[in-house]
């Protein structure tokens, strides 16, 4: 089964027209994206774009085959353009299935907004998910172990087992890829696409890093695909490290790392401090950020869970991801046990002490099968620290964060909220 996407944005295309953001004002060539439609062997057509018989000759496609045209979404862009010999577009009721006479078969899904989903089979058992823009599938629930998508039943999908191709509005709704992969309806080896791609990420290399991170990819308009057919899916690193100054952007960089992951088990490591109005309002907006189906474990204790302990999961401990949110509140925890701020504690023993709980850290880490995503401060780059207890706080991070980051597939840099990639 081949699939042609004469469009990959949103239903407004990219550039918006008239809008002057940088985003707009760089979304040129490849990276210029008309509204997303999909051209199915050249037999089926899921929404258009504007202009399609045009689309279609870029492409070097032709839509005289064109038996069948679908809706996915109400329309809010460009206005409809039916080309003279396309049948009218028309949609398939929530639960339905359409047979076609070419031997596709199109099942409706039904989604948490107004439109609808589709799942498209081959004739060799191929399968293709497609969702509108903003939306994700209703009426799924966790994987069964079994094997069978979630999605079974009347508003699920028809197959069983993983989708070989899912085409989604990644950025804009992370949380439906989430739920594809709890219910086992995407895996390792789905080619999971990003389309209703809109101005609110740059394009170009920043677009297709965030996509990378959660395992996704992008492509260009006029690209056709394989269903099936191998595909290096973006390879996810096991530990992150996402390093950063103040209010630069690192816990924000380090959450949309896994936001279109279930079961993300959230380590805040600063815990409550009573009567600190300013920390109560951090730790807020913290919350308020994460996905509501986050788990939060508010501790210090991080080797258990690296090891695979996982208070309240109902499921193996690899399979929940980890954000550790900060080793630099670890680290002060830590000092604070061991007696480090006291110049002759430390000198009596405390380094020592320090020594044996970072190493331990450092070893769990290089020994986890968990994905781990941890944020940390990046530190010394200003003013020396005028006391010897901030400057041992100040040089111990860094040791902290060099022997972490040694251990990491992946180390991030955030200035500014723009992620620089240090390794990986």
């Amino acid at each position: 089964m081949d699939v042609t996407l004469l469009g990959t944005g949103a239903p407004q295309g990219l550039p918006r027209p008239g809008c002057p953001c940088a985003a707009c004002a760089t979304a040129v060539g490849d990276e210029a994206r008309a509204a997303t439609a999909l051209l199915v062997d050249g037999a089926l057509l899921i929404d258009l774009t504007p202009g399609p018989a045009f689309a279609a000759a870029r492409a070097g496609q032709s839509l005289a085959g064109v038996r069948q045209v679908l809706l996915s979404h109400p329309h809010d862009g460009p206005a409809l353009e039916v080309p003279a010999g396309l049948p009218q577009p028309g949609r398939v009721a929530d639960g339905r299935e359409l047979a076609l006479l070419d031997g596709h078969r199109v099942r409706a899904l039904a989604v948490d907004i107004p439109g609808t989903g589709y799942e498209i089979s081959g004739t060799e058992g191929e399968r293709l998910l497609y969702l509108p823009p903003g939306a994700a599938p209703s009426g799924l629930g966790g994987g069964n172990g079994n094997g069978r998508t979630a999605g079974g039943g009347d508003e699920g999908g028809g197959g069983t087992g993983p989708y070989d191709l899912v085409l989604l509005d990644v950025l804009g709704r992370p949380d439906a890829l989430a739920r594809l992969r709890a219910s086992g309806a995407v895996d390792a080896a789905t080619d999971v696409l990003a389309v209703h791609l809109d101005h609110e990420v740059p394009p170009g290399p920043e677009l297709h890093r965030r996509l990378a991170a959660v395992g996704a990819r992008a492509v260009a308009d006029g690209s056709t695909l394989r269903v099936g057919e191998y595909h290096a899916v973006p390879d996810l690193p096991r530990r992150t490290l996402v390093l950063g100054g103040a209010r630069s952007g690192k816990s924000v960089e380090a959450e949309r790392r896994l936001v279109a992951f279930p079961d993300v088990v959230y380590v805040a490591t600063g815990g409550t401090r009573d009567g600190d109005e300013d920390w109560a309002q951090r730790v807020a907006l913290h919350r308020e950020r994460r996905p509501s189906s986050w788990r939060t474990v508010e501790t210090c204790d991080l080797v258990p869970l690296l090891a695979g302990a996982d208070p309240g999961a109902g499921r193996p401990a690899e399979g929940s991801p980890l954000l550790i949110d900060c080793l630099a509140l670890w680290l002060t925890h830590v000092m604070d046990e061991v007696g480090a701020w006291d110049d002759a504690v430390w000198e009596a023993g405390g380094r020592e002490a320090l020594r044996e709980r970072t190493e331990a850290l450092v070893a769990a880490v290089r020994a986890t099968r968990r994905r781990v995503v941890a944020v940390s401060n990046e530190v010394g780059s200003g003013v020396v620290p005028a006391t010897p207890a901030g400057r041992r706080f100040r040089d111990e991070l860094g040791r902290l964060n060099a022997a972490f980051g040694a251990e990491c597939e992946q180390v991030l840099l955030v200035v500014a909220g723009q992620a620089l990639a240090l390794r990986g």
